[in-house]
């Protein structure tokens, strides 16, 4: 396993190590110690999981604090573009954004630490994503960014045709509007 910086401070991908032969392959997808030796001090605490078709965008979505979730993201079938947003108004990267694509092939996870918006679109025909949280799901904690504001400008790879997002994501403020910080 090879953790890979990102152009974020503390926004990393996790490259695991497969081992392939005529059966299939093998990797560990998570290993706390491995973690934990590359200053990744997350306990995650439950998984979850979304099943979506091409064009389905999902997000930009966080929990803000006392309940901020750290999410490790991955692919289980298909293909996907993961996006965060940095919302740590100290950083030197806040209001940036990093794209990065997930597939079931390439094995790539990226761990999403707290104080960041987290979305995703669907490139191939359909696709399973798989994230662990280190907090639970709070509803009144929960907050958004809409998928497509100006002011972040975000290429999310998907034909503007084919673009699907939930009524609830279509109603999110912009990034101008948000009022809350880590």
């Amino acid at each position: 396993m090879t953790i890979e910086k990102t152009t974020i401070k503390d926004l990393v991908i996790i490259n695991p190590t497969a081992f392939q032969d005529e059966r299939g392959y093998f990797f560990e997808a998570y290993n706390q110690a491995k973690f934990h030796e590359n200053g990744i001090m997350y306990d995650f605490i439950q998984d979850n999981q979304s099943f979506s078709k091409r064009g389905v965008i999902r997000g930009l979505h966080l929990q803000i604090n006392p309940f901020a979730q750290a999410k490790l993201v991955r692919v289980l079938q298909g293909e996907i573009l993961d996006v965060a947003v940095d919302l740590r108004k100290k950083s030197a990267t806040y209001g940036q954004h990093f794209s990065v694509v997930l597939s079931a092939e390439n094995k790539k996870q990226l761990m999403v630490p707290h104080g960041f918006a987290h979305g995703f679109s669907v490139l191939s025909e359909t696709a399973s994503v798989l994230y662990k949280v280190d907090q639970l799901y709070h509803k009144e904690s929960e907050r958004g960014i809409r998928y497509d504001d100006v002011t972040l400008n975000i290429d999310w790879q998907v034909d503007a045709n084919e673009v699907i997002v939930s009524e609830k994501d279509l109603i999110l403020p912009g990034f101008d509007g948000i009022d809350w910080e880590f």
